[in-house]
C-alpha cells in the first residue's frame, strides 16, 4: 500500500480524497495555485505545493509541475479527482512513464473511452446499446445542419473531449444546428483544446441513469448500481439519487451487466460510471463512459456502504476486489444535492466573493466512514473563505440517506433549511423548489423536467410552500422574545420602562413600494421556556424554540413538529426588518406596533435609479467579446456581449431594438457585478 499520495485536485473532492487517505493511514500532498492558496485542502493535507498562477492552465492543468510536486515531496502516487486532468490520456501515461501509479485508469482505458466518436464504436462491439448518429468528426456548421437534418430533429451537438455541460447544445431547426455547432466548437477549444464536434439523435423525454462499475487489475468487474441524474439544468446535474424511482429490476440489470461488458471490453481498472440515457418505455442508450470518479459518487456510498475512494486507492495498488456482484447490498434510498454559488433569481448567474457565513447543517454521515441514515456534506470551503471567479461554482455537496425516497426528500428538505450561505448567492431556494415540486415527489420527470417547469425562469413565486404564515408569525415570536429581553435591560427611565406588547402588525415587503398587513396576536409567552402562542390570520402557531436571538439557524417545534429556519434582523434597506427563511421561501417584514405600522404606510417609496439605457454586468467575470460598437443599431435578441465565468461562456443579448450610445468595457477588461458595458441612445 502507498505510504503517501499527491491529490492533483482542488475544492471539495480534493478534500475528500484526503479523508480517506488519513483514514487508510496514507500521507497526502496537496497542490494549489495563487488563489487557493488559503483553501481549506491546503489546511487538511500533510504538505502543500504552490503550482502557479491562479488560472488553471497555468497550474492545476500544467501536467510537469504536478508530476514534478510528486517526486519532490516522495509522493508514490496521483489521485486527480474529478475534472482538470482527471480524463487526460497523456497525464495519465506521463504518470506512469514516471514511475508513478496513477489512482485511477490505465491510460489505454481512458484513450478509448475519452473520446466519445471511439467510444460509441467501442459499445456497439462489446453489444451495447448505443443512439443513432453520426460519429465522425464533422468540419463545419453547413455541413452539421445537413446532418441534422437528415438524423431527424431534436439532435444532440456534442464536443468529443467534452464534459460538465460544457460543449453541448441541443438544436430543434436547422438556425439552432448552425449556432449549436459553432458555440459547441468554440466552447470545447477553448475548455479542452479539442474542437471536434459530433451529432447523434435526442432522445425526448429521456431520463439521465448511469451506472457505476469498479474493476481491478485481476479482470474482476462489478457494477454498483444506478444513479438517477435526470434533473438537470443547461445540462449540469443539480439534484441525483441512488436508486432511480423509475426503472424496474430487469432494465437495471440489463444496464448494469451493458456497463460491466464495455468496462471489460477496455480492461478497466478503478472507479468509472456508464451513462445511459433511457426512454419512458426504459429502453437505454450509451450516452458515454466518465473514466473518473463522480461529482455524485457519495450517494453510491450511502446505499453500497462502500468508500469508493478507498476502493480506487486499493486497486491503483494491485489489490483485487474483495466482494462478488452478489455481495453488493443496496439499502435504503440517498439523495445529493449540489450547493452552488449562483444566483437563480438572476437566471443562475455566478456568484463569486467572501463566505461570512458559512454554517452547513449538522452531519451525522462522514465522507471516508459510509454511514447509515443520516446527513453528510462535502466541501472544500470555509466560513471566511473565498469564492474565486477562476474554478466551478460548487460550494458543497448535500448529501442525506433515508430508508425510503420520501424519507430521504424529508430529510433534504430539512437540511437545506439549516444551511446558513451568506456573502454569495446559491441555488438552495432552487433546490428547495425542485424537491417540493409534486412531480418530483413522485418520480414523474425527466431531462427537460427544469426546462419545463421553470421556462421563463425561476422566481421567488417558483417556490412551494405549505403555510407562508408560518414565516409571518416566526418572526413575532423572535420580535417578541427581543421585547422581553430589552425590557429586562436594568437603568431604564421610570415611568418610561420598555411595555410588552401583545398586538402587533407584521408588514411583509413585496416589493416595489407594494406591502402586505398581517395583524398578530401573541399570548402565553414564556420567556424561559422559549414558547409562546401566536395568532396570525386566524391562525394558531404555538411555537417553541431555544434558539438565541443573534442565532441565524433557529430550530424548535411548531404545532409539535420540528422545524429549521433561518432568520436575521436588519437588510441594507431596513435596519429593523427582519428576513425569515423556511422551505426555499424567503420573505422581509417589519414587526411593529399597530401605531407604528400606521405611520409606515405614509412612508413615500423611493424607486430605484432608471438602467434601463444601461448593459450592466450581471456578475464578475472577464469581458471576452464586444459585439456592438457606437452608432450601431442592435435588434432584440442578438448578442452584445460575451463575459466568461467560473469556466462558462455567458451571452448577454439585447432585451429591445437598441442604438449604442458608448462602449464604457473594453474585451479583456475584469468586470464587476454591475459594472456598466454600453450605453445606449
Amino acid at each position: 500500500m502507498f505510504t503517501k499520495i499527491l491529490i492533483a485536485n482542488r475544492g471539495e473532492i480534493a478534500c475528500r480524497v484526503i479523508a480517506t487517505a488519513q483514514k487508510m493511514g496514507i500521507k497526502t500532498v496537496a497542490v494549489y495555485s495563487e488563489a487557493d492558496k488559503d483553501a481549506r485542502h491546503v489546511e487538511l493535507a500533510d504538505e502543500a505545493v504552490l503550482l502557479g498562477p491562479a488560472p488553471s492552465r497555468e497550474s492545476y492543468l500544467v501536467a510537469d509541475k504536478i508530476i514534478a510536486a510528486a517526486k519532490a515531496t516522495g509522493a508514490q502516487a496521483i489521485h486527480p479527482g474529478y475534472g482538470f486532468l482527471s480524463e487526460n490520456e497523456d497525464f495519465a501515461r506521463r504518470v506512469e512513464e514516471e514511475g508513478l501509479v496513477f489512482i485511477g485508469p490505465k491510460h489505454g482505458s481512458i484513450a478509448a473511452m475519452g473520446d466519445k466518436i471511439a467510444s460509441k464504436k467501442l459499445a456497439t462491439a462489446a453489444g451495447v446499446n448505443t443512439i443513432p448518429g453520426h460519429n465522425e468528426p464533422i468540419l463545419s456548421a453547413e455541413e452539421a445542419v445537413g446532418i441534422a437534418a437528415r438524423i431527424g430533429y431534436p439532435v444532440m451537438i456534442k464536443a468529443s473531449a467534452g464534459g460538465g455541460g460544457k460543449g453541448l447544445r441541443v438544436a430543434f431547426n436547422d438556425k439552432e444546428a448552425f449556432e449549436g455547432f459553432t458555440s459547441c466548437r468554440n466552447e470545447a477549444r477553448n475548455s479542452f483544446g479539442d474542437d471536434r464536434v459530433f451529432i447523434e439523435k435526442f432522445v425526448e423525454e429521456p431520463r439521465h441513469i448511469e451506472i457505476q462499475v469498479l474493476g481491478d487489475a485481476q479482470g474482476h468487474v462489478v457494477y454498483l448500481w444506478e444513479r438517477e441524474c435526470s434533473i438537470q439544468r443547461r445540462h449540469q446535474k443539480v439534484i441525483e439519487e441512488a436508486p432511480s424511482p423509475f426503472i424496474s429490476e430487469a432494465t437495471r440489470r440489463a444496464m448494469g451487466e451493458q456497463a460491466v461488458a464495455l468496462a471489460k471490453a477496455v480492461d478497466y481498472q478503478s472507479a468509472g460510471t456508464v451513462e445511459f440515457v433511457v426512454g419512458k418505455d426504459q429502453g437505454f442508450y450509451f450516452l458515454e463512459m466518465n473514466t473518473r470518479l463522480q461529482v455524485e459518487h457519495p450517494v453510491t456510498e450511502c446505499i453500497t456502504g462502500l468508500d469508493l475512494v478507498e476502493q480506487m486507492i486499493r486497486v491503483a495498488a494491485g489489490e483485487p476486489l474483495s466482494f462478488t456482484q452478489e455481495q453488493i447490498k443496496r439499502e435504503g434510498w440517498a439523495i445529493e444535492c449540489r450547493i452552488n454559488a449562483e444566483d437563480p433569481f438572476r437566471n443562475f448567474l455566478p456568484s463569486t466573493g467572501r463566505l461570512v457565513r458559512y454554517q452547513p447543517p449538522e452531519t451525522t454521515m462522514a465522507q471516508a466512514e459510509p454511514q447509515r441514515f443520516g446527513v453528510r456534506v462535502d466541501t472544500g470551503v470555509y466560513e471566511g473563505g473565498e469564492i474565486p471567479m477562476f474554478y466551478d461554482s460548487m460550494i458543497a455537496k448535500l448529501i442525506v440517506h433515508g430508508r425510503d425516497r420520501a424519507e430521504a426528500i424529508a430529510k433534504m428538505r430539512e437540511a437545506l433549511n439549516g444551511f446558513v450561505i451568506r456573502g454569495v448567492s446559491s441555488n438552495i431556494p432552487f433546490q428547495a423548489a425542485l424537491l417540493g415540486h409534486a412531480d418530483f415527489a413522485t418520480g414523474n420527470f425527466n431531462t427537460g423536467f427544469i426546462a419545463q417547469h421553470y421556462a421563463s425562469g425561476f422566481k421567488a413565486e417558483d417556490v412551494p410552500h405549505s403555510d407562508p404564515l408560518f414565516l409571518v408569525a416566526l418572526a413575532g415570536f423572535i420580535r417578541r422574545k427581543a421585547r422581553e429581553r430589552e425590557a429586562g435591560i436594568s437603568g431604564q427611565l421610570r415611568g418610561h420602562e420598555v411595555q410588552i406588547e401583545h398586538d402587533y402588525v407584521a408588514v411583509v415587503n413585496l416589493g416595489g413600494g407594494r406591502a402586505e398587513h398581517h395583524a398578530m396576536h401573541i399570548s402565553e409567552f414564556a420567556g424561559a421556556m422559549g414558547e409562546a402562542r401566536v395568532q396570525v390570520a386566524g391562525k394558531d402557531y404555538r411555537i417553541v424554540s431555544r434558539s438565541r436571538l443573534n442565532d441565524v439557524r433557529i430550530t424548535g417545534t411548531v404545532n409539535g413538529l420540528s422545524f429549521t429556519a433561518q432568520a436575521e434582523r436588519g437588510t441594507a434597506r431596513n435596519p429593523l426588518a427582519y428576513r425569515i427563511q423556511h422551505g426555499g421561501l424567503s420573505i422581509e417584514l417589519t414587526v411593529l406596533s399597530p401605531r407604528a405600522a400606521e405611520l409606515q404606510a405614509l412612508m413615500p417609496y423611493k424607486a430605484p435609479p432608471d438602467t434601463s439605457k444601461l448593459l450592466l454586468s450581471p456578475m464578475p467575470g472577464l469581458l471576452v467579446h464586444l459585439a456592438a460598437q457606437v452608432g450601431q443599431t442592435v435588434q432584440a435578441g442578438e448578442r452584445l456581449a460575451v463575459i466568461e465565468a467560473m469556466k462558462m461562456e455567458n451571452i448577454l443579448t439585447a432585451v429591445q431594438d437598441v442604438t449604442v450610445a458608448e462602449v464604457l468595457a473594453k474585451p479583456g477588461e475584469s468586470l464587476s457585478v454591475d459594472q456598466p458595458i454600453l450605453r445606449f441612445a
